[in-house]
């Protein structure tokens, strides 16, 4: 039986096929550079070294975690006074801190000098640009009514003059007559 779609395969993206081959790669390397380091300064010296990689991880989580959470109460205060919240350039978020206190957690060498690296304003900036236009790409091509196209919708920030904000409440009962509502209450919101 035919349905009339096409069955030709779809072809595997070159991400999928070679990242379980990059973090095996990884994995290996990073095991093989913390024996050569065992060897070179010793035991304790590299569990040292781990263990002040896992405490200064954990302070710049906390550290991004409190600035987001501050971002997020100037945001909502913002609102509520009514104003438009401004928004962030990308690399000025919290996210890719996060990524690196989170690298400088894991156990190994190469993940805290990706980490100490990705602490960089300028990397991070530089990264978080990246990301964004890789995701405006994606988003673009993305076909209409999947959930690329509803992300695109969401993500227009000022109206086009079509949309009017206001609130109707409309309540018709029979031998209702005409006039103010004495039940009438305001909307919260401005």
């Amino acid at each position: 039986m035919t349905t009339g779609t096409p069955t030709a395969p779809r072809r595997r993206s070159p991400a999928r096929t070679f990242l379980p081959l990059a973090v095996a790669a990884w994995l290996i390397l990073e095991i093989w550079l913390l024996t050569v380091v065992a060897d070179v300064a010793g035991g304790p010296a590299l569990a040292a070294l781990l263990a002040g990689g896992i405490v200064l991880g954990a302070v710049v989580i906390k550290r991004a975690g409190r600035r987001a959470f501050k971002n997020l109460a100037n945001t909502f205060q913002q609102a509520q006074q009514g104003q438009q919240p401004t928004p962030q350039q990308p690399g000025q978020g919290n996210g890719l801190t996060m990524l690196a206190g989170l690298l400088l957690m894991l156990p190994g060498l190469l993940s805290d000098v990706a980490g100490l690296v990705l602490l960089l304003p300028p990397v991070r900036a530089w990264i978080g640009r990246r990301a964004a236009r890789s995701l405006e790409r994606k988003m673009a091509s993305a076909p209409a009514g999947s959930f690329g196209d509803a992300f695109q919708q969401a993500r227009i920030h000022q109206p086009d003059g079509k949309v009017v904000q206001g609130e109707v409440i409309r309540e018709d009962r029979p031998g209702q007559q005409d006039g103010p509502d004495p039940a009438y209450r305001p909307p919260l919101a401005p």
